[in-house]
């Protein structure tokens, strides 16, 4: 009896073993699969690097509660700024055509943020003059600059004035005075101020609202804009407090409007040329002076994670602003326009929402991260890994290791001694690995991203294995010693 329950314990013992061996030698091996300490963590705020730093989109389209958006923003500062946001975007600040219904994009007086009784409300979808500039402070107290939405193409919500350049047509919405839509008294307007009039018909073809297009050309409109000292810019800067600007639909005016306003007030900007192609942004960057949101980036991963479930494309050179320009590459994964388009094609699906991010938050480029992604519960904590992972160890040159079908891996090289990263992006459906050769001989590697619990060492190469959950992605750098 004792020689066949030997037998059986060596049969047993050998049955496991083969068993494992199997296991070891598949596709989606878990290499060294033991959870993971936390006390293995290398403590990241300990690197630092120049272009640390994301901006939070604050706002989505049609934002509730009315009135009241200001002071939900202002109780959100201290974990933003605590996550490693250094700018938040908000929408125009201006009295819009629609009243308390406003987003803010159909400006009609850029002084009434929140003061005057017209359009059927004093204050603005988003609250009053008060609540603007006690958010601002906020922000200031907590080191995070604020940034206005700058809509200067196009008004709406004047008097309606016969236009002599449009004979006959009398259905002109471009009157702006106290009585018509601008209760400020600041900036009146009128149709020689608007296309077409005595200087041309149009400065860009890209029209939104063609009958109360703004003329930049006419000084008066330049003077009110940004000119004078107590002209928008000035008032926007020195009286309420706002830091920088994002310029709306920038393809409906010459970028040089956009040089003369920064050349008066300055500040952080970025302009929205709604256009996928790299180099169209590119020029745009060149002869504005400033940023440009990376819409090719956008799209390129849109087609990337949705559309072709192929990532082989994220490996092609020169096909994002950021490959060409990445200091002046404003990155995103969605924001207030993309995410109410009803095209899938315009947007992200939020099944890859998280691979998006991975991707912006550890290449180059100046990240915006969406306000209902990240305050969305099952997005937040990722999200805020992220953030952390892009201010500190995702620095140095960007080397693409493999970008495949189902694989995307990227190492950034670290500086000094930031020791760097490796994404591992991974679509197919199940957990993969690949041989990296990284910068770190014989040092442990940790996920911090917490998707993967391997902690893989590298040979005295720097060659290691790592892997990535399926449907997933997982940030590697060194362990603790």
């Amino acid at each position: 009896m004792k020689n066949i329950k030997n037998i059986t314990i060596q049969v047993i013992l050998l049955f496991g073993f083969i068993t494992f061996s199997l296991q070891g030698c598949s596709d989606d091996d878990s290499t060294n699969q033991q959870e993971p300490v936390e006390d293995l963590k290398l403590d990241l705020s300990q690197f630092t690097k120049a272009d640390a730093g994301v901006m939070m989109q604050a706002f989505y389209w049609d934002v509730e509660p009315r009135g009241a958006w200001y002071d939900e923003v202002r109780s959100k500062i201290d974990d933003w700024a605590t996550s490693g946001v250094n700018r938040i975007w908000l929408a125009p600040p201006g009295k819009g055509a629609s009243g308390e219904f406003s987003m803010g994009y159909d400006p009609s007086d850029y002084f009434d943020v929140g003061e005057f009784d017209q359009h059927g409300t004093v204050e603005t979808r988003f609250g009053s003059r008060a609540e603007l500039e006690s958010l601002i402070q906020k922000s200031h107290d907590n080191n995070i600059e604020v940034i206005a939405d700058i809509v200067m193409g196009h008004n709406s919500g004047g008097g309606k004035q016969d236009n002599p350049f449009r004979p006959g047509d009398t259905e002109v919405y471009s009157l702006f005075n106290e009585l018509n839509g601008n209760a400020s008294g600041k900036f009146n307007r009128s149709y020689e101020h608007f296309h077409p009039n005595d200087i041309h018909t149009n400065d860009e073809e890209a029209l939104f609202f063609e009958k109360t297009d703004l003329c930049h050309d006419q000084q008066y409109v330049q003077d009110w804009l940004w000119g004078r000292d107590d002209s928008v810019a000035e008032f926007y800067k020195n009286s309420l407090g706002f830091d920088g600007w994002r310029f709306d639909y920038v393809k409906s005016f010459d970028p040089k409007f956009v040089t003369a306003w920064n050349d008066k007030v300055g500040g952080f900007s970025v302009g929205e040329n709604f256009d996928g192609n790299q180099q169209v942004l590119k020029d745009w960057v060149n002869a504005s002076g400033i940023p440009a949101f990376d819409f090719a980036c956008f799209y390129r991963l849109d087609e990337t994670l949705d559309r072709a479930n192929d990532l082989t494309a994220l490996g092609t050179p020169e096909n994002m602003l950021r490959k060409l320009d990445p200091a002046n590459a404003v990155t995103f994964t969605a924001n207030h326009d993309t995410e109410k388009d009803e095209n899938p094609d315009n947007r992200i699906s939020y099944a890859n929402k998280l691979l998006a991010y991975s991707y912006i938050l550890t290449h180059d480029g100046y990240p915006t991260i969406f306000y209902l992604d990240y305050e969305n519960e099952s997005f937040k904590e990722p999200i805020k890994k992220l953030i952390t992972i892009y201010n500190t160890i995702a620095d140095g040159d960007i080397e693409i290791i493999i970008a495949s079908e189902d694989e995307y891996i990227m190492k950034r090289n670290g500086n000094g001694d930031n020791p760097g990263l490796i994404l591992y992006m991974n679509i197919s459906n199940r957990t993969k690995q690949f041989e990296v050769t990284s910068n770190w001989a014989n040092k442990t590697l940790i996920d911090y991203t917490d998707n993967s619990a391997a902690t893989p060492t590298a040979d005295n190469e720097g060659k290691v294995i790592i892997q990535a959950p399926g449907k997933s992605f997982s940030v590697w750098s060194i362990a603790k010693e």
